[in-house]
């Protein structure tokens, strides 16, 4: 739930101060972000399954980010789209979370009907 809310209130401030972000730094950008959604929907799954840890969510939230962001640099200093491999493994983590989490609720949406 602490991530959930960290991301409504991450774009509450986004629509409120307009921040622009140069051309040039976009894909570090969307990369970082692709990893901390990645980040939110786990620690949704977690809490939904009864293991969330702050320190697991805070330390995966920054660290993913910072890690994916500097390897999208790199490659692009080394002229490899490394990026590529962020976002599928992001992206793919992103949707095994949500089924995840769509199946947890489903659960208990049934438990609760009997």
């Amino acid at each position: 739930m602490v991530g959930f809310l960290g991301l409504i209130v991450g774009i509450i401030i986004g629509i409120v101060w307009n921040v622009s972000i140069p051309d040039k730094f976009s894909p570090y950008m969307s990369v970082a972000i692709l990893a901390c959604l990645d980040s939110v929907f786990g620690a949704i799954k977690a809490n939904l399954s009864k293991g969330f840890r702050p320190d697991v969510f805070i330390s995966g939230f920054f660290g993913n980010s910072v890690l994916a962001a500097a390897l999208a640099y790199l490659g692009d200093k080394l002229g490899v789209p490394i990026y590529l491999a962020a976002v599928i493994v992001f992206g793919g983590r992103i949707f095994d979370n949500f089924a995840t989490i769509r199946r947890i609720l489903l659960e208990k949406a049934k438990s609760h009907k009997h």
